[in-house]
């Protein structure tokens, strides 16, 4: 079983269709390499007509997944953190993380880093569950819902343009909303009397 050849997400995706979709979103957002992205890819791409219904399902597992991964982190990643780097550190990248959480989990929903590191640094860091599960939602939806639209509107012809071009798009975009946003932060501040 080669987990990394395409060839194989292809027939796993055939063979169970929505629930191995929902099935590798949820244990993608806790500890599984392989992004949702590569199965919704395959299923958009047999079934354009149902692209936004494997989004919907890619987006949800997901976010539940995200859920998981973060009471993981709240249970055993912070005495493991300040064990390591000091209680220290840990407040101050909490006090950091605090204050741009939500970008970060915006960020991080559509961007292509690993979603599992946000998801249980914001258990670690004791972050708003309720952010996580929103702006998750928010997040992962863009991505997947974009692709989906792709699929939906032009069908398998899209399939090269998807493979090649949506992380560089969505890897850009992301890093633009978080200079955006920082800028927006840093001017706010300025206006505070």
């Amino acid at each position: 079983m080669d987990f990394f050849n395409p060839s194989f997400w292809q027939e796993f995706a055939s063979k169970y269709g929505a629930l191995g979709l929902a099935f590798n979103s949820f244990i993608e957002a806790i500890f599984f390499p392989i992004p949702p992205d590569v199965l919704l890819i395959t299923l958009c791409a047999t079934n354009p007509k149902n692209a936004f219904f494997y989004a919907a399902v890619t987006t949800l597992f997901s976010t539940l997944g995200g859920v998981i991964g973060y009471f993981i982190g709240y249970k055993g990643g912070k005495p493991l953190a300040v064990k390591f780097f000091g209680e220290e550190k840990v407040n101050r990248v909490h006090r950091l993380f605090e204050t741009y959480e939500s970008m970060i989990i915006l960020t991080a929903g559509f961007t292509p880093l690993p979603y599992k590191l946000f998801t249980i640094t914001s258990g670690v860091l004791y972050a708003s569950l309720t952010k996580l599960i929103i702006f998750s939602i928010i997040g992962r939806g863009i991505r997947f819902f974009s692709e989906a639209a792709l699929f939906y509107f032009y069908g398998k012809e899209i399939v090269d343009f998807v493979n090649h071009n949506l992380n560089t798009i969505f890897t850009l975009t992301g890093f633009l909303a978080l200079i955006l946003f920082m800028i927006y932060k840093r001017t706010q501040k300025g206006t505070l009397p």
